[in-house]
């Protein structure tokens, strides 16, 4: 028996999964790693926690399946995107913590180049607006703020990198020769790369005054890239890179244009295939790259994000203690029969699709007597369904397609009320698969189709399979009135920094 594994170097978590040709899962194994706020609006992660982290993981899943390094085939990585990290080419030691995705710390570098050509300046290059959430104003900040970072950037001995780079340099021998890449995918969300050429884009990198050197180089997402060179699984190629959406959207055998998934995991995360068609977005949405297998033509992807889902959760667990355990949540939220009016707007970091307002943050909205924790954790649960509504609404208008069900995957899918809500509120059946692992499994298949593993994508989409279809029951009386209280509670939070 031969197997593929996947590195899914997560928001919370770093997980190595073992999958056999089926995509059947054979080892995982997970480790957290810590959340860093330096202050309100700061998000950060060790670097080398993570890497750490990694290995062990890797070590784990071997050891729970007892494989030996030669019964991996191959070995694909998928990661969270948009979170920045520099480090030095000799010593492989980070500058600076990585700054996340969700971190707004660069809203000020956001207003400064947005007064001189608006939010939208570089979309047309690059599908992305201007937002706190791209790595390269992250990247810009670091040069601008880390003392000594510039000149070794300048020099070549500063690299930088998304997660997928610094775990790919660090696998293929770090200091000692380890590749400096990154796929398609991951450029594709740093506001550097033209979506046409796909290539970083010189009239960006002077813009955002970033040294080109310091880049590292573009790849498909499904090649044989080098060798591992640690211990953990020496001589196994790595032959996957996918940004973690793109991962699942691939996961979910979404290969044909007008397919569409939606991944609940810290924050949540719908793509659309829109084919070998670059789709400019007119409601709010980003236009990406979906995936580039080998030589093949690269397929594009419209995107909506949202970026506070799962995490929502989590916050009422660490910061209120409301819940000892994420999944208590939905015993706590089946205690009532609806929200009692309340709903809550997750903007702690500002809203992204359709509504890109940096300046909003959370509220909740709709509070009387009546209304106690059970309602308060329905009100939670629910503003995952309603945040992807808006979501589907603007990308069936940029797309001029309907949808009629959605694939959904990831942690928050094993919710059955969040998942029944969210096929009342669209008024379309949710699917869910039978393996709801597809991020990682995403980056399983980019490198198993590298190494010949599996043949083509049609022995991908033998794999997929139904675990579950919630079928909308709801009136549209009631659909319509708890739509318009979502929307209410929205603009409230709208305009709240100044």
């Amino acid at each position: 028996m031969s197997y593929v594994a996947a590195i899914d170097q997560g928001t919370t978590s770093t997980r190595c999964i073992v999958f056999d040709r089926q995509g059947t899962i054979v080892a995982l194994a997970q480790k957290e790693h810590k959340q860093i706020y330096p202050q309100p609006g700061w998000v950060e992660h060790d670097p080398e926690e993570i890497w750490k982290n990694t290995l062990e993981v890797i070590a784990l899943a071997r050891i729970k399946a007892k494989l030996h390094a030669n019964d991996i085939q191959a070995i694909g990585i998928t990661n969270q995107r948009e979170t920045t990290v520099v480090w030095n080419r000799k010593t492989g030691k980070p500058y600076y913590n990585a700054l996340v995705w969700q971190d707004t710390r660069t809203g000020e570098l956001v207003n400064s180049f947005s007064a001189t050509g608006g939010q939208d300046r570089f979309r047309a290059q690059t599908g992305l607006p201007l937002a706190t959430y791209f790595s390269g104003l992250k990247l810009r900040w670091l040069l601008d703020n880390v003392a000594g970072l510039r000149a070794d950037a300048e020099r070549g001995d500063a690299l930088f990198g998304t997660m997928d780079t610094f775990v790919t340099w660090n696998l293929t021998g770090g200091p000692q020769g380890g590749l400096h890449i990154t796929d398609v995918t991951n450029a594709s969300r740093t506001q550097l790369m033209n979506l046409r050429t796909l290539d970083w884009d010189d009239d960006l990198l002077r813009d955002f005054n970033i040294p080109r050197a310091m880049l590292p180089t573009i790849r498909s997402s499904s090649e044989v890239f080098g060798m591992v060179a640690s211990e953990v699984m020496p001589g196994v190629p790595v032959a996957g890179i996918l940004g973690d959406q793109h991962a699942a959207l691939v996961g979910q055998t979404c290969f044909e244009p007008g397919q569409a998934k939606n991944t609940y995991g810290t924050g949540c995360f719908l793509l659309l295939n829109t084919g070998t068609e670059l789709r400019e977005s007119t409601c709010g949405l980003l236009t990406t790259v979906a995936y580039k297998f080998g030589n093949e033509p690269v397929n594009y992807a419209l995107e909506g994000s949202v970026a506070i889902t799962g995490a929502l959760v989590q916050w009422l667990r660490d910061n209120l203690g409301m819940i000892k355990n994420s999944g208590d949540v939905e015993t706590l939220a089946k205690t009532v029969d609806d929200n009692g009016g309340a709903y809550f707007v997750p903007a702690f970091s500002g809203l992204y699709a359709p509504y890109w307002k940096a300046n909003a943050r959370g509220v909740v909205a709709g509070l009387t007597r009546f209304v106690n924790k059970g309602h308060i954790a329905r009100a939670v649960l629910e503003a995952t369904a309603y945040q992807t509504y808006d979501v589907v609404r603007a990308m069936e208008q940029d797309a001029g397609i309907e949808l009629s069900s959605l694939r959904v995957d990831g942690g928050m899918t094993l919710n059955n009320l969040l998942m029944q809500f969210q096929a009342d509120i669209l008024d379309v059946p949710v699917v869910r698969p039978t393996i709801t692992e597809t991020t990682a499994l995403g980056a399983a298949y980019a490198a198993g189709l590298a190494v010949g593993y599996w043949k083509n994508t049609d022995d991908l989409c033998r794999n997929w399979g139904v675990s579950k279809t919630y079928q909308p029951n709801l009136d549209e009386p009631t659909r319509a009135r708890l739509l318009r209280g979502w929307s209410k509670a929205v603009e409230r939070s709208f305009d709240w920094e100044d």
